[in-house]
């Protein structure tokens, strides 16, 4: 072993346990690796950023933007309560939801289809009468299946395409992955649908209708000797704060404010309704200078209540008069894999003060939690309870990278906005299939027609950018083909085929199926396919078989990570929303890769042979 194989096996020794670790962000960790081998000597400075410019990181950038556009004009939405059963059984709705999930992302990013779909899925669960995540596993995992059987359905799939370039000068076309995707696919599904989703734990989530309000709201009065009265509500709210509490409410002389202004003026007698834990109630009385009112069962707090009951829905309009319009809402949000609120608090984004929204509850791994929940740091995968006006809730909902479990109400779509998305969609989809455009290039101009006919606001056009995906990639390119360039992947091949031996291929590619599999049930699917490349490439080399049934194998591989809530963004997101814990994947994901194996090697042996 030569000094630059054991420094990038060390590099990749590191990375691989930060990966797992998941203390920092992948694209963090992506660009440590970067750096690390720049500065050992193992990358070139100059070259260090060339894989920012690679042809598989701008197709993942541009399908990305028009994917976004596909779901902004309704036409997503519309097909699917056309194409979803609507009063089948378990069976035949988890089947059809599945293969409706599994079609669209191979064309579309499989987590924004599963973004799209879920709040329809926590509605078909309650009508099939199964627990949510009996619906949200087998949509997750449907998803996953349907992005190997294409090109552009996976930033795996266009990884491994440009490792193919380097070996016969050529990438894969677009649909040269869906002779043994398809079969994976059709097997996978078939199987969820007729006897997986009982595989699934049940797990009741902690939801709207099991959070008790009265538990913890509660009226105070402003007295006349308060240090507060006159003040402005902001002095009030940083002493809330000091005790985990807000104020949700204020009621003066019969006129209530459901979301109050910070600079409103507080006067004596004004009630004020104020969440707190019961424990701090009596410290927060004696310290504030307020008077416990008579009743707490007010009207504000009946009509929180009753939207708590539904779900979702405005406060019905009391008899009392209103100083504000009294289109509240109570929605729960579960936080995407790439929110903007992953490893903040409330405290600090001041959701209160800048958006007139109340943090009430949050649910993690299904344990419903409103202690300390302010300063508590959110996760990917959390389910927030929000109280605030509706479209102050949907504007931070789509801001910070949140959506809505509740079901949405059909867009309709823009006819013309409609017709454009999904022609240029098309239209760069047929030119690189066909080898008119290189596939970088056909994506970019689709997506250079998106914004020339402003199918989606510009502003939303690079909003639309999984970013971390893309410096995960840009740094990781380069770091692969160090593997390459120091023979670190000729050594791996070598120890593996000292395992396997040469004998029999199909017991190497069975072995390197199963390999990949498991490498991407805990790191990066992205990350997987960067790392296990070199290593095929050089197993065909070693057994002067095919490389490109190898280089098929890891794509199988890459776009099945069952296993855990960390080896897939998708996993990630139906964590709390399904009320899962770790361990809960395995019991549907085990059974799940064997149906790969089983299926997959014959199909990429007849597909690709070796």
């Amino acid at each position: 072993m030569t000094l630059d194989q054991l420094l990038i096996f060390s590099i990749l020794g590191i990375t691989t346990v930060l990966f797992v670790w998941d203390r920092w962000r992948h694209d963090i960790v992506a660009l440590f690796s970067l750096l690390a081998c720049v500065l050992v000597g193992l990358i070139p400075a100059e070259l260090a950023f060339n894989g920012f410019g690679h042809p598989a990181v701008i197709t993942v950038a541009c399908v990305l933007v028009l994917s976004q556009a596909l779901q902004t004009t309704g036409a997503i939405d519309v097909l699917a309560h056309k194409v979803l059963p609507s009063n089948a059984g378990p069976t035949l709705t988890i089947t059809a939801l599945t293969a409706f999930a599994a079609v669209l992302s191979g064309f579309m990013n499989n987590v924004g289809v599963l973004a799209l779909l879920m709040p329809m899925a926590i509605p078909l669960a309650s009508r099939i009468n199964l627990a949510p995540g009996q619906v949200l596993m087998p949509l997750a995992f449907g998803s996953m299946l349907g992005g190997m059987t294409t090109l552009i359905g996976t930033p795996p799939n266009l990884i491994i395409s440009s490792f193919r370039a380097e070996v016969h000068g050529q990438g894969f076309a677009m649909f040269d992955f869906a002779g043994p995707g398809i079969a994976v696919t059709l097997a996978g599904v078939l199987f969820i649908g007729l006897l997986g989703w009982r595989l699934v734990p049940v797990r009741q989530r902690a939801d709207l209708s099991s959070f008790e309000t009265s538990k913890y709201l509660t009226e105070v009065r402003i007295k006349a000797s308060s240090k507060f009265c006159g003040s402005r509500l902001r002095e009030l709210e940083r002493s809330l704060d000091e005790l985990d509490s807000q104020v949700v409410g204020i009621v003066r002389n019969k006129y209530r404010e459901h979301v109050p202004s910070s600079s409103y003026q507080l006067k004596e007698n004004d009630i004020l309704v104020i969440e707190a834990e019961p424990e701090t109630l009596g410290k927060l009385l004696s310290s504030l200078e307020l008077a416990l009112e008579d009743s707490a069962d007010t009207q504000l707090q009946k009509e929180q209540d009753k939207a708590l009951a539904k779900s979702q829905t405005d406060i019905p309009p009391s008899k009392e008069k209103t100083l504000v319009s009294p289109d509240v809402s109570l929605i729960e949000l579960t936080l995407l894999p790439n929110s903007d609120l992953i490893g903040r608090t409330a405290v600090q984004i001041q959701m209160r003060r800048r958006f007139n929204i109340h943090l009430l509850a949050l649910s993690r791994h299904g344990n419903r939690s409103v202690k300390r929940v302010r300063r508590t740091r959110f996760q990917a995968g959390d389910v927030i309870l929000m109280q605030g006006n509706s479209q102050a809730l949907q504007n931070f909902a789509t801001d910070f990278g949140c959506v809505p479990l509740a079901e949405r109400q059909i867009q309709v779509p823009d006819k013309r906005k409609t017709l454009l998305a999904s022609g240029f969609m098309l239209a760069a989809v047929l030119s690189a299939s066909v080898g008119l455009l290189p596939a970088a290039v056909a994506f970019a101009a689709g997506m250079l027609l998106i914004m020339a006919f402003h199918v989606i606001p510009l502003r939303k056009v690079y909003s639309a950018i999984d970013w971390p995906v893309i410096v995960l990639l840009g740094c990781l390119i380069p770091v692969a083909g160090a593997m390459s360039s120091t023979g670190a992947g000729d050594l791996l091949a070598v120890s593996m085929l000292d395992l396997v031996g040469k004998a029999d291929p199909q017991l190497t590619v069975i072995s390197l199926l199963i390999l990949t599999i498991v490498l991407t049930s805990f790191l990066n699917n992205a990350a997987t396919a960067a790392m296990m490349c070199p290593i095929a490439i050089s197993l065909a080399t070693q057994l002067d078989v095919n490389p490109d049934t190898l280089l098929m194998t890891i794509a199988i591989g890459a776009s099945c990570a069952f296993l855990t809530p960390i080896g897939h963004q998708n996993n990630t997101l139906i964590l709390g929303p399904g009320g899962f814990s770790f361990t809960d994947y395995w019991q549907l994901g085990l059974p799940m890769q064997i149906v790969v194996i089983v299926v997959g090697v014959p199909a990429l042996l007849f597909f690709w042979p070796l």
